[in-house]
């Protein structure tokens, strides 16, 4: 691997990196003389790179199995949920920083649904329903957690979200999850819909500090806001503050701080007001509180570049939709550690940035051509238009 003097990688190198991780934590082993454990990789990374199937890359690269032996090699090897989530979150955990260990760090939760249109694979609850978009209104829902580190977002565990699994779980699912890897969040950022009373009252019970956005439910009321006895009083707020406001629900209640940033209205654009709900520590100010809070848009990043490696399948089984969306964020942790320790440059006790040295898209690529060089790459005309082409270019 490259150092810090020189500041570069080769191909050979970021798919050693990768694939050491996954060997050595997914426990692949040979399946049969095609489907060795090194020829499933490069299968996988070659899809991943591509953003495509497992049958692209198999059509695609001349010496590779067939895409149905590298399904039932796969398969064969998957254990059960609960299993294959504790070997990602530790391939996930494999090349973290030290710093990460010795210290806590703010760390975001925050549930990633991929639109499916097919019938479950062998109960309805492995499917969960939300709102519709792009023509369905059932999910494949994966909920993970992620650590911020002076911009540096390294996605630390990940858990399936069934149909049954409410808020609460999920959170305390990942929760356990770091805490068998020894991480520990200085304060856990979460989104609105986390916005509950279950959800608070455990996290109050962990000891684990958090901040979140209210979210105002229910019917709006014609009384004048600052009568009413819900969150929405604090929209009529005229300047910043601190308050306190109990939460309810049938089954309990808790009590919860709450900080208010008011942003007065500035030339053309409207005046706002953020509410959050906090509690375990006391933000400097409501200024500082919503600053705090942008850094959980890092996570929506991280989504979008889970897809940009996320290999598409149309098999029902979760696991193997489990295992593709794993080797996504593995291959994103590896880019991340890549600029930190061996891109990035030390500036006093820390490390400046420079992604422009190398993209995620270019570290695919990278993985794609290593693919392409151990098993070959093929590009045939199969359809009359194809033939029809190639023999106009060839006259």
């Amino acid at each position: 691997m490259g150092s810090r003097k020189n500041h570069s990688v080769c191909a050979a190198e970021v798919h050693g990196l990768a694939q050491g991780i996954v060997r050595q934590h997914l426990q692949l082993k040979d399946h049969g003389p095609q489907c060795t454990v090194g020829n499933l990789l490069l299968i996988l990374f070659f899809a991943a790179a591509r953003a495509g199937s497992i049958f692209d890359a198999c059509h695609r690269l001349r010496r590779a199995p067939t895409d149905q032996a590298v399904r039932n090699a796969l398969v064969a090897q998957l254990p059960e949920m609960g299993e294959l989530e504790g070997r990602l979150n530790r391939a996930l955990a494999a090349q973290l920083p030290k710093g990460l260990w010795r210290r806590s760090h703010p760390m975001a939760i925050d549930l990633s649904e991929i639109c499916y249109y097919g019938q479950p694979f062998q109960w309805q609850g492995e499917l969960r329903r939300g709102k519709r978009k792009q023509g369905t209104s059932r999910f494949h829902g994966y909920a993970t957690l992620c650590v911020l580190d002076h911009g540096q977002r390294y996605t630390v565990a990940m858990t399936y979200a069934w149909k049954k699994d409410s808020h609460r779980a999920l959170v305390q699912r990942l929760l356990e999850a770091a805490r068998r890897l020894g991480l520990r969040p200085r304060y856990l950022l979460l989104d609105r819909g986390f916005y509950g009373v279950e959800v608070a009252r455990y996290l109050q019970e962990a000891r684990c500090p958090f901040l979140m956005p209210v979210a105002h439910r229910g019917r709006r009321s014609k009384r004048p806001l600052k009568q009413l006895k819900s969150t929405r009083r604090f929209l009529a707020w005229k300047k910043s503050g601190f308050a306190k406001h109990t939460m309810h629900n049938p089954q309990g209640q808790t009590a919860v701080n709450i900080c208010v940033r008011h942003m007065p209205r500035r030339g053309r654009h409207k005046s706002r007001t953020l509410i959050f709900a906090f509690w375990g520590f006391r933000p400097s100010s409501p200024a500082w509180a919503a600053e705090a809070y942008r850094k959980r848009y890092g996570i929506e990043t991280s989504y979008r570049q889970m897809n940009q490696g996320r290999i598409r399948t149309c098999t029902r089984d979760p696991r193997m939709r489990l295992l593709l969306v794993g080797i996504a964020l593995i291959l994103r942790n590896v880019w991340v550690w890549l600029h930190h320790e061996v891109l990035g440059r030390v500036r006093g006790r820390g490390v400046e940035l420079h992604l422009d040295l190398l993209r995620l898209r270019t570290m695919l690529l990278l993985l794609q051509r290593c693919a392409e060089n151990w098993l070959g790459c093929t590009e045939t005309w199969q359809t009359p238009v194809g033939q029809a082409l190639a023999e106009f270019l060839h006259s």
